[in-house]
């Protein structure tokens, strides 16, 4: 069955399909037990929000998932399947170990702003006042619903580039950086133990790790190989329209760890299917290195399903403060703005946020972001000429590079990969990534972009290590 398109082809969704999240009362036996919370990765603390009701975890009716709404709320499970939890789902280690920092390392690892934060020296220095926080006021909580700050996102990213419509605090999620997005999208749309979702590696590693937090499955539709990773848009279509149960699509652009913008038109195609009925979230954590207007931010005015999640930790080097947006159509933004803490937003971090997306923030912003371009460039120039240096693998429309690593015999290699970014942070203090492992990333490493002194001791302590490594 084809539905009926809106404005620009979009589906166009019933509001049942959008249900209003309430809050539902269930009888408990009396000798009910909490489910117990499942087996998280080292170091991963998964946030309490308000309580979900009980989902239906019983095995699906339906053979198609067309006729599922988006958000299923399921009739409560008997006593008998309460008092019996399921097995906990089986999680992979994905936050590993990774070097640390001992005050005198480079970190170009975790695509961090390395000319800092965009703040003036009027919050910055000791006697700033530039900071619009209530020090004598922090015994109260902060503004739930901070709309303000939603206020001035929404301004940032009303270019009209895409849409004549307008953003409104009405489209807002804003939370503990991009994260919170990801594991409330889930919640509120997938059913655990039974429903899925969609990515394409190679992608950002928390899409599955909060998938497997919630237990819920991921189907992997690669990206086109490199250099373009592009979205394999015929393979993703026939996924959405032959897989059961796919209730949400993860897609990356610009692209971690592979630095390139997905094309407009592909997104849309995957927007207009005409029979998928779910959610399409579009990662923009580094969409501020990409090209002017090529957010999609605005683009949520005109299709229901889709979601566009962005950050302060990359471009405007505020990683510390941990502040994510999610814009998305009103119903959506609704349900997330049900399901968060009631105060996940501390009225420093609003200050701070506030401040970083006001004229003058945004000009801070900017003339680091014309340093880091310039240290990209360089990059860029410079790393071919080392021996052992492969192909970029990739684009170039963010603060990272992706570069293969050589064998003797001028191959891409894993184990050469490895053994220069062991070297690298174990011998010479310079921290990047391996990615080698990555779908479509043989012997890669990934490269942040630092500051002029950062890459210069970057490019020479690369040039040492792989001649160690490669007996030159």
């Amino acid at each position: 069955m084809t539905r009926p398109s809106g404005v620009g082809g979009a589906p166009v969704f019933k509001m049942e399909e959008l249900r209003e999240l309430q809050p539902i009362e269930h009888p408990q036996p009396a000798d009910h037990q909490s489910n117990p919370q499942p087996i998280l990765p080292k170091g991963y603390h998964r946030r309490r929000n308000v309580p979900l009701q009980p989902r239906d975890l019983r095995p699906p009716q339906h053979s198609r998932p067309s006729a599922v709404p988006l958000c299923e709320r399921a009739s409560c499970p008997s006593p008998a399947l309460i008092s019996a939890p399921r097995k906990p789902p089986k999680l992979t280690n994905a936050l590993h170990s990774d070097y640390k920092d001992d005050g005198t390392n480079i970190l170009l690892d975790a695509n961090e702003n390395a000319f800092g934060p965009s703040l003036g020296p009027d919050v910055t220095t000791a006697a700033g006042s530039g900071l619009d926080v209530d020090f004598l006021g922090l015994h109260r909580y902060p503004d739930p619903h901070q709309g303000d700050l939603k206020q001035q996102l929404c301004n940032l990213r009303n270019t009209h580039a895409h849409t004549p419509k307008t953003l409104t605090p009405d489209n807002l999620f804003v939370g503990v950086g991009s994260d919170e997005a990801i594991d409330a999208l889930l919640r509120c749309f997938c059913v655990p133990g039974r429903d899925r979702i969609l990515t394409c590696p190679p992608t950002y590693g928390m899409y599955g790790v909060s998938a497997q937090v919630n237990d819920v499955a991921t189907v992997k539709v690669p990206l086109l190989p490199a250099p373009t990773f592009s979205l394999d848009v015929p393979k993703i279509l026939d996924a959405l329209s032959n897989e059961e149960n796919i209730k949400l699509v993860y897609v990356c652009s610009p692209g971690n760890p592979t630095g390139s913008v997905l094309a407009k038109a592909d997104v849309q195609q995957i927007l207009n299917h005409p029979t998928w009925n779910g959610v399409v979230v579009l990662d923009e954590a580094y969409i501020d290195f990409a090209p002017e207007d090529a957010s999609l931010a605005e683009w949520v005015t005109e299709f229901p399903n889709l979601v566009v999640m962005q950050t302060l930790s990359k471009a405007f080097g505020l990683a510390g403060i941990r502040l994510g947006a999610a814009f998305s159509s009103p119903p959506i933004a609704g349900l997330l703005n049900s399901l968060k803490a009631p105060y996940n937003i501390s009225s420093p971090t609003s200050a701070l946020a506030s401040y970083a997306v006001s004229d003058k923030g945004l000009a801070i912003m900017r003339d680091n972001l014309a340093k880091i371009i310039s240290q990209r460039d360089r990059i860029l120039a410079e790393l071919p000429k080392i021996p052992g240096v492969g192909r970029l693998r990739g684009g170039t429309e963010s603060n990272f590079l992706l570069f293969e690593m050589l064998d003797a015999a001028g191959n891409p290699d894993n184990t050469t990969a490895l053994a220069v970014y062991e070297k690298l942070a174990e011998t010479k203090g310079v921290v990047v990534r391996f990615r080698g492992k990555e779908h479509g990333c043989l012997g890669c490493l990934r490269i942040t972009v630092g500051t002029e002194i950062e890459v210069t001791r970057f490019l020479e302590s690369l040039r040492t290590s792989l001649n160690e490594v490669r007996g030159s």
